[in-house]
């Protein structure tokens, strides 16, 4: 008996809690919303305007700041943890620059004595192999991803990608270029900004089908949930590289459109198809662009785009 009083005591108080936190945000006033400007530092109804808090504690530095420059050199913390680096960034390094604290230049001798620390520091941030192997196949990520203008979100993406490749021992028997290209690969279609495998290849130290292999082989593993690529995601990257307009930008996509509902694009590569398309919505269009032209740009052979060009076509007025 006691047990069951304490209990409905309990839950009781919780209903009070719940209630309390739900009108903490509603004006008692007007029955308004409240709302927390970061500018002013005030809680404020946004319906009737009452302050209910003024000057609250703001957690934010004590400096201010106008430019990057500025602020780079006011702050006094360290850089963020990173997936890029094999220490994930939580180190010290020495600088490159041979100034004492005052900025002014050392010695020779204190030169050669910084550089021996320079060359002992970097020795003792990789001590192992495990870390010699991340700090290489993690360069060759940061290099690749800015020779292809791909965001530091999908760079973070496939260093997490390449870690867990090593965790689970898939590095054994492959080449550390292969699987670091295979993780770019893979985060560039997770984060949905495809690109074409060739391009990866391009800027690769390892063949294409190299590629492909290491990334059949580490999305088996570790499996990854990576939807079929689409067609129209390559569409506004060539339609920006070509300069069509917007008209033509319009028509590819009903194209694709078409194709897909009627399942022409299936077997078929998502690049090859997004670059008949604008080729055939050009011509459409009058703006007549060559085919080989259209192949530079989306890296797909000519007789690839002359193929599919022809079944975009023949589906679309039939569709029509």
């Amino acid at each position: 008996m006691m047990a069951q009083e304490h209990t409905q005591e309990r839950s009781i108080d919780e209903r009070d809690c719940e209630v309390k936190s739900a009108n903490d945000n509603i004006c008692p006033e007007c029955q308004g919303h409240i709302i927390l400007n970061s500018d002013r530092h005030e809680a404020t109804c946004e319906s009737c305007g009452l302050v209910f808090e003024d000057d609250p504690i703001d957690h934010g530095p004590e400096w201010r700041a106008f430019t990057s420059d500025e602020r780079d050199e006011k702050s006094r913390v360290g850089a963020p943890t990173t997936q890029l680096m094999h220490d994930k960034g939580l180190s010290t390094t020495i600088g490159w620059q041979d100034k004492d604290a005052y900025g002014q230049a050392i010695s020779g001798r204190k030169r050669a004595q910084l550089q021996r620390l320079r060359t002992w520091d970097e020795r003792f941030r990789t001590k192992d192999a495990h870390e010699r192997n991340l700090k290489q196949a993690l360069g060759e990520v940061s290099r690749m991803a800015s020779a292809l203008g791909l965001p530091e979100s999908v760079r973070e993406t496939a260093g997490v990608l390449y870690r867990r490749a090593v965790e689970k021992s898939l590095l054994p028997g492959r080449s550390i270029e292969g699987m670091s290209t295979a993780s770019l690969y893979a985060a560039a279609r997770q984060h949905g900004i495809p690109r074409p495998l060739t391009e990866f290849a391009d800027v690769s130290r390892v063949e294409k089908i190299r590629i492909q292999r290491a990334y059949r082989y580490l999305s088996r593993e570790l499996g990854l949930e990576i939807e079929p690529e689409n067609p129209t995601q390559y569409i506004p990257q060539f339609a920006s590289s070509l300069d069509v307009s917007d008209e033509a930008e319009r028509r590819s996509r009903e194209l694709l459109e078409v194709a897909t509902n009627n399942a022409v694009h299936s077997g078929k590569s998502p690049a090859g198809m997004a670059a008949a398309a604008l080729y055939a919505a050009t011509h459409l269009t009058n703006e007549q662009l060559t085919q080989e032209t259209v192949s530079e740009v989306a890296h797909v052979s000519q007789v690839t785009i002359r193929n599919r060009y022809q079944e975009l076509l023949e589906v679309y007025a039939e569709h029509d």
